[in-house]
């Protein structure tokens, strides 16, 4: 996966993890472990009862083990989303 990540440092990411977290961050750097660092991280947090919140993280350092898809991430279609009045069921976490 390390190869593959290449074309994604400097640009925006969404991150989900095994354990069911959706973070979106700007890629700085990865490992060959597929070790990743983000900068200007915020964590998603989906509730069906209560809008989205956003937590503001800034530098994180994910283990590779742990993230189940990662992929870039389209501002201008984020920016779309209404994430505000957004209310879905979180995701389940992936046991490998």
């Amino acid at each position: 996966m390390s190869d593959q990540l290449r074309s994604l440092v400097d640009h925006p990411v969404f991150v989900y993890l095994t354990d069911g977290r959706t973070l979106v961050g700007q890629l700085m750097g990865y490992d060959q472990a597929a070790n990743v660092i983000l900068s200007k991280t915020h964590e998603r947090i989906f509730s069906s009862t209560e809008p989205m919140k956003t937590v503001p993280i800034g530098v994180y350092v994910i283990r590779g083990e742990t993230i189940a898809l990662i992929g870039e991430l389209d501002e201008e279609l984020d920016d779309q989303a209404d994430y505000d009045n957004m209310m879905v069921e979180p995701l389940d976490p992936i046991a490998l």
